[in-house]
């Protein structure tokens, strides 16, 4: 059996290089050991009901095709190994970077599985998967469809599961982005879709039909005008050894409540922290951060909803600029929903699905210069994708944890993924060894970042007379962390003012530096003597009016 390669996933395929493969790699750990027989049985059942997994790439005259590899055998893709002593969170790190860093065997099909014996007392399951087989959700689909929600569950035959699993499974979180983005990408291109065209439907168009919209070729004009991204140094030539981190697991319920409390989405929460992160670890390494805006590059599912698993590559990609000039943790997230926001309405996600289809079929140097380009634009790579909300099973084991990495394409050192599982959060680092030789760093600070963000939420909330309502019982308890250091809030004789809700030790420090010290001067002013003084960025917006409002409860 084979079949041709589609023109999207050739280009995944074409961009692998020895410095930087284009393999997505990730990590389930379970407390207990695994059973091996168990495990392969699994796959065998699962796993290999799709084709795919028994084919492997041939080249032909006019391009590459998938064909049955006539001497498969699950063995040559199955290894059994034992973790180095002391067996700890450092060792499977430095095993993953290695394996990160060893491309998979092109004579074969483009999957590689490692159970991992002696990880803190139970098992580690790392799993290698080309990119050219499927993009990031297509392939947690198949992972995930692997796994039950409970131990003992009866496997059903593929025709059942598909009839059942929209309504039962435990993994059907996997195509709520796909809703989402359908929506998205139909809003962001209503002229075309009305015109007759579903770009959704039928991507491989986009590209051909984006010729005749303006507001699509004004999108691609923005794309190839953007300026390449300025010099750091996460930016630079890469080698072959790569780096691989994650962090301990963040409630989810931590990151909702700062949202809740900045009217942002856990994804501009998420995404800030690692702003931050960014920002502080270049600082420690001599970077200048001032004003600095770096590019991340995130991909949009185009796909629709379905029970029905389709493998290949079905997104396009869109770049944000991560404000690393901005110190304040708010100014930094409040920035960053506003970029975010901005890019809801864009189309770069659809007309970038078609510069992929198109250099698919363009010779490799063209694809190259076309690859070189995207790179100078970006630093990183990033990835927010939402796991099962309830815990699940694989091979009758309970899954404690999963991190997942998706290749830097372009030429980029650094990949950042964010992956939600069971109301916790992680975030895994990717790097160039040679760029950043320590993305653990990286991983600490973004959880620090996340507490910064909590003391800084909860401290205005709490002590806001509009939000004295008693704190749900799922709520996590307020942050420690220590704050650094502002202009004084208020002075000998003041009010906190940080206390109400919008003002932070930033602005409060501003109003100090006015004369407004206390609740009754601050609720005697008047909206545009505030605005005169704060000097607020246009994208921040105070609601000076309910600054106000707030003091003179305070006040009285």
């Amino acid at each position: 059996m084979s079949e041709d390669m589609s023109n999207v996933d050739t280009a995944w395929l074409r961009m692998e290089q020895p410095n930087n493969l284009m393999m997505i790699t990730g990590v389930f750990v379970f407390d207990q050991p695994l059973d091996l027989g168990r495990f392969r049985t699994t796959l065998e059942q699962r796993f290999l009901r799709f084709d795919r997994f028994r084919q492997r790439v041939a080249e032909t005259r006019r391009g590459y095709r998938w064909e049955t590899d006539p001497h498969f055998d699950i063995a040559n893709h199955i290894h059994h190994i034992a973790l180095p002593a002391p067996g700890d969170r450092t060792a499977l790190q430095e095993l993953v970077s290695d394996l990160m860093s060893t491309p998979l065997d092109f004579t074969k099909p483009l999957w590689q599985f490692h159970m991992v014996e002696g990880y803190q007392g139970g098992t580690a399951w790392i799993c290698r998967l080309h990119h050219c087989v499927g993009d990031g959700i297509s392939l947690m689909r198949v992972l995930l469809a692997m796994a039950d929600e409970s131990p003992d569950v009866v496997w059903q035959p593929p025709e059942e599961l598909e009839e059942t699993q929209r309504s039962r499974s435990p993994w059907r979180i996997i195509t709520g982005p796909a809703t989402a983005a359908i929506g998205a990408t139909r809003r962001m291109t209503g002229a075309v879709v009305s015109g007759g065209i579903d770009l959704v439907s039928n991507p491989s168009q986009a590209m051909d039909y984006a010729r005749f919209g303006t507001e699509t070729t004004m999108a691609l004009g923005r794309l190839l005008l953007l300026p390449p991204d300025p010099k750091t140094i996460y930016k630079g030539p890469l080698e072959v050894p790569k780096r691989a981190a994650w962090s301990d697991p963040i409630s989810l319920p931590k990151v909702k409540a700062i949202g809740r409390a900045t009217g942002s989405t856990v994804n501009d929460v998420l995404l800030s922290a690692v702003a931050g992160a960014l920002r502080r670890y270049a600082e420690t390494h001599g970077q200048e951060v001032e004003g600095l805006n770096v590019r991340g590059v995130i991909p949009v599912n185009l796909r629709q909803e379905s029970a029905r698993i389709e493998l290949g590559n079905h997104f396009g990609l869109v770049f944000l600029s991560l404000p690393l000039g901005i110190d304040d943790p708010l100014d930094r997230l409040f920035e960053v929903k506003r970029r975010m926001d901005d890019l809801k309405g864009s189309q770069e996600a659809v007309v970038v699905f078609g510069i992929l289809n198109a250099i698919g079929m363009a010779p490799s140097e063209i694809e190259n210069l076309v690859i070189t380009i995207f790179g100078a634009k970006a630093t990183a790579v990033m990835t927010n994708v939402p796991g099962p909300r309830q815990p699940i099973y694989f091979a009758g084991a309970a899954v404690r944890e999963m991190m997942f990495w998706v290749p830097q394409s372009g030429h980029l050192g650094l990949g950042v993924s964010i992956f939600s599982y069971n109301d916790q959060v992680w975030l895994g680092v990717a790097t160039d060894q040679s760029l950043t030789p320590d993305p653990e760093t990286i991983v600490a600070y973004y959880g620090q970042e996340i507490d910064h963000l909590y003391a800084l939420t909860q401290q205005a909330a709490d002590q806001s007379p509009q939000n004295s309502a008693p704190a749900p019982d799922d709520a996590p308890p307020t942050a420690r962390v220590d704050l650094p250091p502002e202009t004084p809030a208020a002075g000998p004789a003041g009010d906190d003012l940080t206390r109400l809700v919008g003002i932070g030790p930033a602005f409060a420090g501003r109003l100090a530096a006015g004369g407004i010290t206390t609740f009754a001067a601050l609720a005697a002013s008047t909206p545009d003597a505030l605005a005169e003084l704060v000097q607020a960025p246009d994208w921040r917006r105070p609601d000076y009016a309910n600054w106000i409002e707030q003091a003179r409860a305070l006040a009285s």
